[in-house]
């Protein structure tokens, strides 16, 4: 077999949700499929510090904060954070109304005070997969630190999560003419959530830079995902997998289903692949 780029999204697909280490079949799968010649990149919306504690475990490159930043053998491809103007705006707009935010640096993490109270408030809403990310990834593994301690390090990107949809409308009329507004599924108690990110990249555009960058033809990536953030990665890459656990507008585009990575399936996929 030709050898492949392979894109792996973290939360929810080589890791359950909020989790740093992988089942040991996602993690035997990557080691075998590169022992095989593939090249295997973690394409994640997460900065670049977070993904420290799972780079241990072996890839050839990263993309952290859904492509805004991409690193390859450890050479820098692309580095694009938001210009100080830009910063300030998207600060200010959503906290003006009453929205949650937590930025992403490079390196560092922060969320809004009292963020961690409103989850435990909607505990019952755990039908919102993105609710259930944000609280085991607050009190447990991932070090997001509160706003109080941001310092105007440059922001790469920011999640949100709002009391309905009416608090977004004056945000994204304001800032779409430079940003994307990448929105989950409302739950049943009424809570939206998703991720903000510049025009001039996402993780689809991350998956078309690394391949010029490599000299990789796009009809020999692979890219697997679960959530609405990873949409145009499957779309942009040869051959776009969905975990079962993903988004049902990430299931209707996938060209293939695999089982979620609870029932060990990107090993599963890995096989039906031939990447191992």
């Amino acid at each position: 077999m030709d050898q492949k780029l392979i894109f792996l999204d973290i939360d929810g697909t080589l890791t359950e949700p909020g989790k740093n280490v992988p089942p040991p079949s996602a993690a035997d799968a990557v080691r075998r499929a590169r022992e095989k010649g593939h090249k295997v990149v973690l394409c994640s919306g997460r900065n670049y510090g977070m993904l420290f504690p799972v780079l241990q475990f072996g890839f050839d490159g990263l993309i952290a904060s859904a492509g805004g930043y991409i690193e390859y053998g450890g050479q820098v491809v692309y580095d694009c954070p938001m210009t100080p103007k830009q910063q300030a705006e998207v600060l200010d707009v959503f906290k003006e109304n009453g929205i949650y935010r937590t930025i992403g640096g490079r390196n560092s993490s922060y969320t809004d005070e009292g963020f961690k109270e409103f989850l435990a408030e909607n505990i019952q809403s755990e039908g919102n997969s993105e609710l259930l990310r944000w609280r085991i990834q607050i009190e447990n593994e991932l070090d997001i630190r509160p706003m109080s301690e941001y310092d105007g390090e440059p922001i790469y990107g920011m999640s949100f999560m709002s009391r309905g949809a009416e608090r977004l409308k004056k945000p994204m009329e304001l800032l779409q003419e430079e940003f994307e507004f990448c929105i989950q599924d409302e739950d049943t108690c009424g809570i939206v959530n998703g991720e903000l990110s510049s025009k001039a990249f996402d993780k689809g555009s991350a998956v078309k830079r690394l391949c010029e960058f490599l000299g990789i033809s796009r009809e020999d990536t692979i890219a697997f995902g679960d959530s609405m953030n990873d949409f145009q990665m499957l779309q942009a890459a040869g051959i776009g997998v969905c975990m079962a656990n993903g988004s049902p507008a990430l299931l209707e585009i996938a060209d293939m289903v695999c089982p979620s990575v609870a029932e060990d399936g990107l090993y599963s996929a890995f096989e039906t692949l031939k990447l191992l």
